[in-house]
C-alpha cells in the first residue's frame, strides 16, 4: 500500500504542541572515589534532611569553592 504525500498533507490533522529547547546541560555524570566515612556522613545528612546526598555533596563542593575564591578582608 503507498501513501500519497500530496493526499497526506491535505488531511486536517490537529497541530502538535512545540516542544521547548532543552535546557543548557549544567552537569556531568563522573566516577568519583569518596572515602566510606564521608560517604555515610552525606547519606546520613540526606536522610535526615530529605535531600540527595550528590545534593549535598555538590553543595559541600560549591561552598568550599566559594569560601576559596573569597577575598581576604583586610587585616
Amino acid at each position: 500500500m503507498t501513501t500519497n504525500l500530496a493526499n497526506f498533507a491535505a488531511l486536517d490533522l490537529p497541530i502538535a504542541p512545540r516542544r521547548r529547547a532543552r535546557p543548557p546541560k549544567r552537569k556531568t555524570r563522573i566516577t568519583i572515589y569518596l572515602d566510606d566515612e564521608v560517604l555515610d556522613a552525606f547519606r546520613s545528612r540526606a536522610e535526615s534532611t530529605g535531600t540527595g546526598y550528590q545534593t549535598l555533596i555538590n553543595a559541600a563542593l560549591r561552598t568550599r569553592l566559594a569560601v576559596q575564591e573569597a577575598p581576604l578582608a583586610p587585616a
